[in-house]
């Protein structure tokens, strides 16, 4: 039998514990907060219930299935996932705080931070690019056979219509966004004047429709092309509405597309919470750019809570299947990708771009302040922080020149404001 400890020995015991607690607490009293009590720092999320927005598009797939695998979970959230109507809802859910984090345009979270789309200043951030390639452009039926992938074969179309008084209609998704932006410099390419921000100046008429009512529009014949995201071009396709002019990758291989965006003011009260985010999509983007998981992929995104789009409509383009609905056909080995080519690091020179294009629409007066909003709005140093918690690889900073399918090279390190103004067609303000 064991023997009982002696009263006294308790006491001494119990009194050299309180000494030692008392001393560690003066000692952890001077560090971080959330190393109390630990060797290491907390690294739980500091808001673990995050609402992520997604819009009804196959480039949405990552939130998705980080949400749908447990992946959110595994890093510490409580993932919940809600469809929004349009962007516009999309961004100002990010703003009041109804969401936490969102897919979003890439365009989007560079617009708010400098005010502009007719939004309040609201600046946000961008640690993470969620997909490259994958968009297109689609022209109505009645193009068919008379334009293919040169947008200088539908200028005479424009010219005459506008001639008439009667424009031809063309629809994106969001002034600042990336269709909107394809769309322009599309357009643009053939000669074909878009217009200034607030339209003017244009040759055509260049409307704003949500993704997933793109095809209804055209159906009941209100434009006459569009530029979306999938899989909305091959539906239009599938229900004989209208063909794919070309590939948003044909304009410019692995363009950047769709984000994760997070307001400013969240990821500075919630560094780990974002960071655990980005750990979650990190692992979904990898499943994801694995071919033989893409038909899995097509059947979880087209849940009506998601896409709600038939499987199969999803599935060909993400396999790189092309068929354009006018007889060409071709299997296209730049895809949507996910992860693949360092496709998630947020290169500051896409900013870069995005902020010349604005510049050349005349979204702002006067030169942006380029460098400024960049390093604002991409933060690679949370990209980074993340990526090497866990240990991943990432390709880093990329500075290299991008050629488009015009022939017209972007430097990064060049002259931002001469590239602006080198275009042709421009509506330069100021």
């Amino acid at each position: 039998m064991k023997p009982m400890t002696p009263p006294s020995a308790v006491t001494r015991r119990s009194v050299l514990q309180r000494s030692a607690a008392a001393g560690l607490s003066t000692l952890f009293a001077g560090l971080p907060q959330g190393w109390t009590g630990s060797a290491y720092a907390d690294d739980s999320p500091e808001s673990p219930d995050v609402k992520l927005g997604i819009i009804a598009l196959t480039d949405c797939s990552s939130i998705v299935v980080a949400h749908e695998k447990g992946l959110f979970k595994k890093y510490g959230i409580n993932s919940t996932v809600s469809k929004g109507a349009s962007w516009a809802a999309i961004r100002d859910s990010l703003s009041n705080g109804d969401i936490q984090a969102t897919h979003m345009l890439i365009g989007m979270p560079i617009a708010s931070t400098m005010g502009l789309g007719g939004a309040p200043k609201k600046p946000m951030i961008i640690p993470w690019l969620l997909n490259r390639n994958g968009q297109a452009i689609t022209l109505s039926n009645t193009f068919k056979g008379k334009v293919t992938d040169d947008p200088k074969a539908l200028k005479p179309f424009v010219d005459e219509a506008k001639a008439k008084g009667s424009p031809l209609t063309f629809a994106m998704t969001f002034p600042p966004g990336t269709h909107a932006m394809w769309m322009r410099y599309y357009l643009a390419a053939g000669g074909i004047n878009p217009g200034d921000a607030a339209g003017a100046g244009a040759d055509i008429s260049l409307i704003t429709v949500p993704p997933p009512q793109m095809v209804a529009n055209m159906k009941v014949g209100k434009m006459d092309g569009f530029c979306v995201g999938e899989p909305w071009n091959a539906k239009t396709i599938a229900e004989d509405i209208g063909f794919t002019s070309i590939t948003t990758q044909a304009i410019w291989k692995d363009h950047p597309e769709k984000v994760c965006a997070f307001t400013e003011e969240f990821a500075e009260k919630n560094p780990k919470t974002v960071k655990a985010v980005l750990k979650a999509l990190h692992e979904a983007s990898l499943w994801l750019d694995k071919m033989e998981n893409r038909e899995e992929q097509a059947n979880i995104v087209s849940a009506a809570t998601y896409i709600n789009c038939p499987p199969e409509t999803i599935l060909g383009r993400l396999q790189g299947k092309y068929l354009m609905g006018d007889g060409r056909k071709f299997k296209d080995p730049n895809y949507m990708t996910f992860s693949d080519r360092n496709c998630n690091y947020p290169q500051a020179k896409y900013a870069k771009w995005w902020l010349t294009q604005l510049r050349r629409w005349g979204f702002v007066e006067g030169a942006p302040d380029y460098e400024g909003v960049a390093k604002q709005v991409m933060r690679s140093d949370i990209y980074e922080e993340a990526m090497k918690e866990i240990g991943y690889a990432h390709g880093g900073v990329d500075t290299r020149s991008e050629t488009l399918f015009d022939g017209v090279t972007f430097d990064p390190k060049g002259d931002l404001e001469a590239y602006a103004a080198s275009f042709a067609v421009k509506t330069i303000k100021g």
